[in-house]
């Protein structure tokens, strides 16, 4: 195994990890900035109103794209363990 093959799966591990990660983080950070939006609207400055709405959204976001993420894991991971006979010589 060179140090090229190497580095494309590490490439391959961050994609994988970025991909997975984005819809729930985009959606925790446009939930949060509507929220921030609206407290500073209203000069509501309670800190504990941002977290309930997060967490129904992430909780909304892993529901609708919980089989893609699976999916898209798990073709990753059989795609590692294929590589393994080739990674022994």
């Amino acid at each position: 195994m060179t140090i090229g093959d190497m580095v494309s799966l590490l490439r391959g591990g961050i994609f994988q990890i970025l991909m997975l990660s984005a819809p729930l983080l985009i959606s925790a950070l446009v939930v949060g900035l509507v929220i921030a939006i609206l407290q500073a609207a209203t000069q509501i400055q309670e800190q504990t109103l941002t977290f309930v709405p997060k967490i129904l959204v992430i909780l909304l976001i892993l529901a609708l794209l919980g089989g893609w993420m699976f999916t898209m894991l798990a073709n990753y991971t059989e795609e590692l363990f294929n590589l393994i006979p080739s990674m022994a010589s």
